[in-house]
C-alpha cells in the first residue's frame, strides 16, 4: 500500500474512532443532565393547596393555589406557586388584606416574596395596588418593585409609576417616579 493511501486509512480510522467516542461520551452527557434534572426535581409537589396559618389560635393567613412545589431540599430552599395564589391576610382586628398574583415563590432563607403577573393587592381600607412584579420582605414588611405600578388610596388618589418602595399599610410610600392625582388634605388656622 502506497504511504499516501496508508496515511489516509488511518485518518479515516482515527476519524471513525473520534466519532465512536462522542457518541459514547454524548450518551453520558444526556445522562448526567438527567440525573442532574432529577435532583433538581421538588421534594414534593402539591395540587389543590388551601393551608391555613394560625396564630395563638387566631386565623392569620389563607393561601390558596392550584399547584404548589416544594424545592426545600436544595441549597437556596424556596416554595413555588407556578400557577398562582391568592392569599388572604387577617390582622389583629380581623382586618383582611388580599393579594393576588399569577406565580410566587417564597424564599425560605431570605423571607422573601416574589410575586409576578397580574399581581393585585387590596387592603383593609380598600387601597388596591397593581403591578406586573412585586418583592415582599416579610421580615421587615416591606413591598418594592421596580416595575410600572399602579395604586389608588381610598381618599380618591391615584398614583401610577415605575418602582416604589412601602411599608404594608402604604402609610409610608416612596416612588421612585410617577404621575397621578393626589388629594391633599388642608387644615385651616382658626
Amino acid at each position: 500500500m502506497p504511504p499516501s493511501r496508508h496515511k489516509m486509512v488511518l485518518k479515516s480510522i482515527a476519524a471513525y474512532l473520534c466519532a465512536a467516542m462522542l457518541f459514547s461520551c454524548q450518551g453520558r452527557i444526556n445522562e448526567v443532565r438527567e440525573m442532574g434534572l432529577k435532583s433538581f426535581a421538588p421534594q414534593m409537589e402539591e395540587s389543590g393547596v388551601n393551608l391555613i396559618y394560625t396564630d395563638s389560635g387566631k386565623v392569620s393567613v389563607k393561601l390558596k393555589s392550584p399547584k404548589l412545589l416544594d424545592y426545600s431540599n436544595l441549597d437556596f430552599p424556596y416554595r413555588e406557586f407556578p400557577q398562582g395564589a391568592h392569599v388572604l391576610f387577617f390582622d389583629d382586628n380581623n382586618k383582611k388584606n388580599t393579594v393576588v398574583a399569577d406565580s410566587a415563590i417564597i424564599y425560605e432563607q431570605t423571607n422573601l416574596v416574589d410575586l409576578r403577573g397580574h399581581v393585585k393587592i387590596v387592603t383593609g381600607d380598600s387601597t388596591v395596588l397593581t403591578a406586573k412584579q412585586l418583592y415582599w420582605d416579610r421580615n421587615l414588611k416591606w413591598l418594592f418593585t421596580d416595575m410600572d405600578y399602579t395604586i389608588k388610596m381610598t381618599n380618591g388618589t391615584v398614583n401610577e409609576g415605575k418602582g416604589f418602595d412601602a411599608n404594608e399599610k402604604f402609610n409610608n410610600f416612596i416612588s421612585r417616579s410617577n404621575i397621578g392625582v393626589h388629594y391633599i388634605e388642608e387644615k385651616h388656622d382658626e
